[in-house]
């Protein structure tokens, strides 16, 4: 099979344009990426996890650095201090230990890009013994974001916790949010939606079992995108930075009107979202007022 990857990648906005998200779950995960939490897109095979994450690179503050990791190039991210990094297959026999000659492994390109002192680290995909390794980066204060194979926050950690990947359940702890997309119907179409956004409090050591607060969920009634519970990460945030918790609501407010105006006023091309959202980090009142928010 072929699988064939457009070369301009999906915006915030254009997925708020297919409904795909809303303009305050965008708000929510732009927040936590600039507050350096660490993110996790689950679903199953061509339900748009990819697509999701390559759409909330745009949020990445531009001082930043950052390195992505793929075993198949497929990420594209509109960012001035980006270092891509690709697997390669190696040639002839394996030797004693497994590998063979010139391959180059996303464990490898993990364990070397913490050399590179990179503010945020992004995984193509998670299948293997790499997820050891990043858990490790996440745990000494790399945020990273990913994808992985799952249909569930259960089903997630039940991956990582057996073998072959083994991770202990205070490293899983060391993940703060996770987005579950998958494929639906709706009116017969078949289409892709955030299902929801859970946030992990822990799991415990011996029963394995997961203790989150699901901060968003979709409805397929209505088609609509809702917050149930208040964020246990903006908690967090106010207790690490010493930041009222009520300044980062008002800050979901204004990003999540924001996001809409842009999408009300047809700002869909890449080159136009980075350059509002790096001016936001500069100056968001000068952001705000031209698209008369505040």
């Amino acid at each position: 099979s072929i699988r064939k990857f457009t070369k301009v990648p999906w915006t915030p906005t254009q997925l708020i344009q297919l409904n795909t998200t809303s303009p305050r779950v965008l708000a929510y995960l732009w927040l936590l990426i600039e507050h350096e939490k660490n993110i996790m897109i689950l679903g199953g095979t061509a339900s748009g996890k990819t697509t999701l994450l390559n759409g909330l690179t745009f949020f990445i503050p531009p001082s930043a650095r950052v390195v992505s990791i793929e075993d198949t190039r497929e990420l594209s991210l509109y960012h001035t201090n980006w270092l891509p990094s690709v697997a390669r297959a190696g040639v002839g026999l394996a030797n004693i230990i497994g590998q063979k000659y010139g391959e180059v492994t996303l464990f490898d390109l993990l364990k070397e890009s913490f050399r590179q002192r990179p503010d945020y680290v992004i995984i193509g995909e998670i299948r293997g013994k790499e997820a050891f390794v990043l858990f490790q980066g996440m745990a000494s204060g790399h945020p990273s974001l990913g994808t992985m194979h799952a249909d569930s926050v259960d089903t997630m950690i039940k991956r990582l916790i057996t073998p072959p990947i083994n991770l202990s359940a205070s490293l899983v702890e060391s993940l703060d949010a996770v987005c579950v997309i998958n494929q639906a119907k709706i009116k017969g179409y078949s289409v892709r939606r955030v299902r929801e956004i859970s946030e992990i409090k822990n799991v415990d050591e011996q029963t394995k079992q997961s203790n989150i607060n699901q901060a968003f969920i979709w409805d397929p009634k209505t088609d609509a995108f809702n917050q149930s519970q208040e964020s246990e990460i903006f908690k967090k945030i106010a207790q690490e930075q010493g930041i009222d918790i009520q300044v980062l609501q008002r800050e979901l407010e204004l990003r999540t009107r924001l996001l809409q105006r842009m999408y009300e006023t047809s700002v869909f091309s890449p080159q136009r979202v980075t350059a509002i959202i790096n001016e936001y980090y500069k100056d968001p009142n000068i952001v705000l007022s031209r698209f008369n928010i505040i």
